[in-house]
């Protein structure tokens, strides 16, 4: 993140001090911020304002974080049961909702010519997967309707999502307010922003997992353009909230500890499978910029402190308070303990490939949409939460 982002802030922001919501991306890994946010909102059920309001005014998303923050995007009007609702949300869904994987009936009885099938369906159509499902579910859980509402009565200011285009390898961020039309967006390299109503199209472009899921094409600068997960070339995670005008960022990730413990065997002793690469690919993709984000914001926070008094009241530049919260423990694992949980024919094309076991294990993490991976990560999320209980209620100006 430039610094400069920080300071433009202040200049961009609304009247009143805004608190925002930052959802890091990651397939099915992304139940995770779903159980850190339950956690958070029966904490802060315990209060005195049991019916509190939603606590955040500025929403950011990106891939699968991007349809956890348009969901609850729709529901703020709720209050604190918008958090209960997407973990709810979460406990009904399964792969079958999320993507399809085509195989003849024929083809099924073999691991190998599973895993050739998804090879030739991402060289002919430019994606393995049939992400149709999403649209099908996205439209039944997110009623733009609802997201009108919250907007236009103040639950919410901004709900934005990111997605990276493929057509100019820009990286955008498309936001959306009451009255977009009176906002203009920013322009930095390699970063793009555009105010205008947030649709389906924008929540699968977003979510559009490289190889897995097609490419969706949106308007852009009045060009048509094609986009793909947002977690790709995302070098400022932070950098969307800021310039929306956030005091305060509670940014939720999806990264996770070392995985050198899954490399299946010895350092050196055994080659990786073309699992284990293709697993290391989509972590490339998804690496969480998302700490030294956070660390470099809290470098410029601690120059503005050190600044002294009489010359930081007449700069017009101000910090950001951040919190971050991130697993505790490694998604890899996790995955490898709930693969047999998979639809079949994802399972023998993703077994052909040696994605199942070792290091291999990273890609069916973000395709395991399935109940026993699903509570596993929101419990860890909520185990998460709640060892920083103090550290979240003091964020959020709560009693404790």
């Amino acid at each position: 993140m430039n610094p400069d982002t920080l300071f433009h802030a202040s200049a961009t922001s609304p009247q009143r001090p805004l608190c925002g919501l930052v959802l890091m991306g990651g397939g099915a890994r992304t139940a995770y911020q779903a159980g850190v946010l339950r956690a958070l909102g029966a904490m802060l059920a315990l209060g005195p304002q049991p019916s509190a309001p939603f606590p955040f005014q500025l929403l950011v998303g990106t891939s699968a974080g991007a349809l956890n923050a348009a969901y609850l995007a729709c529901r703020a009007r709720l209050g604190l049961a918008a958090f209960e609702q997407l973990a709810s949300f979460w406990r009904q869904i399964r792969s079958s909702d999320v993507y399809a994987l085509h195989v003849s009936t024929w083809a099924r009885s073999s691991r190998w010519v599973t895993a050739l099938r998804l090879s030739l369906a991402a060289r002919a159509h430019g994606a393995a997967l049939d992400s149709m499902p999403l649209v099908d579910t996205l439209h039944r859980a997110i009623p733009l309707a609802d997201l009108e509402l919250a907007l236009q009565e103040g639950a919410i200011d901004t709900l934005a999502v990111t997605a990276s285009s493929y057509t100019s390898g820009a990286h955008w961020t498309f936001c959306h307010r009451a009255r977009d039309e009176r906002v203009t967006g920013w322009r930095l390299p390699g970063r793009r922003a555009e105010f205008q109503p947030i649709t389906i199209e924008h929540l699968m472009a977003s979510s559009a997992l490289p190889f897995l899921f097609p490419a969706t094409p949106l308007w852009v600068d009045g060009a048509r353009e094609f986009f793909g997960d947002g977690s790709m070339r995302q070098i400022a995670p932070l950098s969307p909230a800021l310039h929306l005008g956030a005091r305060k960022v509670l940014a939720i990730g999806v990264g996770q500890p070392q995985r050198s413990s899954l490399a299946g065997g010895p350092a050196g002793m055994r080659p990786p499978s073309l699992g284990s690469i293709a697993g290391h690919a989509m972590a490339s993709v998804f690496h969480d910029t998302l700490q030294a984000d956070v660390e470099q914001a809290r470098r410029v926070n601690q120059a503005l402190r050190q600044l002294p008094p009489e010359v930081a009241a007449r700069l017009p530049y101000r910090g950001v308070e951040v919190l971050s919260i991130q697993p505790s423990e490694s998604l890899d694992a996790l995955a490898q303990a709930h693969a047999h949980e998979l639809p079949r024919d994802t399972r023998n094309a993703l077994r052909g490939l040696g994605a199942l076991r070792g290091g291999g294990a990273a890609l069916a993490s973000y395709l395991l949409f399935e109940p026993g991976f699903v509570e596993a990560l929101m419990a860890l999320g909520e185990r998460d939460a709640y060892a920083r209980r103090h550290e979240l209620l003091a964020f959020l100006d709560h009693e404790i």
